[in-house]
């Protein structure tokens, strides 16, 4: 993980510290104009990324792995070993201090929600995992509730170790009400009409006007947050195909051989970047470039005082 000024070192786990001192004896030694500071700021950008994603490149991996190797007729089945290397996974991210207690109440929170989901989505057809195995609610495995808290740590990781601000964030109660209006759209489209596209058209009105700003190593880049959205949703919907073609899960056109799950997944990631980034805000307050929390309604800062 590349190095950052220290101001933001107090944002990080007691092991991304040591790992960070050790990263600034080489990187504080690069150049600090032309084209390879440059390249050191795309590698820093890398390098934070793939430490961002360890949980879910772990999750992704113990799939991809149980695929090619996991015997068929083995005594423990291969969705009840899936389960068990996610907890081992998510154990050993909290006991080498990968992820801090805090964040693991979120974290726990996406399971929550993300288990809400696959109970009631297997239930009427939208996908089928394998029938095999103990460690299970109904027709959902439980390591199901891991990939989405894999989403999870993602997001909080990345919001620390890039040091993210933002310009004109939403009001944390409006973006609230969007995630909600997302989260009851997945479940009620199947009875009523799908209102995924006023849904999204909601979405882009509340979060157009915002801008994130990230450090990379030396330098602090922005970009729409709308982008960034598209661009998360884009690399989820490329790691569903993995798991999918793993056998992980089944969409219904999937049931006969692998195909490439549909583009149109996208927009549901996209949806659920959204759902996110408000569970996250629980942890993490959004800052703006000055580096205090985004102002909240006066109702809103009373009730908090309160507590």
């Amino acid at each position: 993980m590349p190095a950052t000024p220290p101001t933001s070192l107090s944002a990080y786990t007691s092991a991304e510290r040591a790992l960070d001192r050790r990263v600034h004896a080489w990187l504080d030694r690069a150049p600090r104009t032309g084209w390879v500071s440059w390249l050191v700021e795309l590698l820093a950008f890398t390098a934070k990324q793939a430490w961002a994603c360890v949980f879910g490149a772990a999750m992704l991996a113990v799939i991809f792995a149980a695929r090619l190797w996991w015997p068929d007729g083995a005594p423990l089945a291969r969705n009840d070993a899936l389960t068990l290397a996610a907890v081992a996974i998510q154990f050993a991210m909290v006991a080498f201090r990968l992820e801090s207690l805090r964040e693991l109440r979120v974290i726990v929170l996406f399971h929550v929600v993300g288990t809400g989901m696959e109970l009631f989505k297997t239930a009427v057809g939208s996908w089928a995992y394998e029938d095999a195995g103990v460690l299970r609610l109904g027709h959902v495995p439980l390591f199901s509730g891991f990939m989405y808290a894999a989403v999870g740590s993602y997001m909080v990781r990345v919001y620390r170790l890039f040091d993210l601000r933002f310009d004109r964030y939403p009001r944390r109660w409006v973006t609230a009400l969007v995630a909600v209006a997302i989260y009851v759209n997945f479940f009620s489209h199947h009875y009523i009409a799908d209102l995924r596209w006023l849904i999204t058209a909601a979405v882009v009105a509340v979060f157009v006007r915002c801008v994130m700003h990230f450090r990379v190593f030396r330098r602090r880049l922005r970009m729409p947050l709308l982008a960034a959205f598209g661009l998360v949703a884009v690399f989820i919907w490329l790691a569903e195909n993995i798991a999918t073609w793993s056998r992980a899960w089944s969409y219904p056109n999937q049931a006969g051989a692998w195909e490439l799950v549909s583009p149109s997944k996208l927009g549901s990631w996209f949806l659920l970047m959204i759902i996110s980034v408000v569970l996250v805000a629980w942890v993490y307050p959004p800052r703006p470039r000055d580096g205090e929390p985004t102002p909240q309604p006066t109702g809103e800062r009373l009730a908090r005082t309160a507590r």
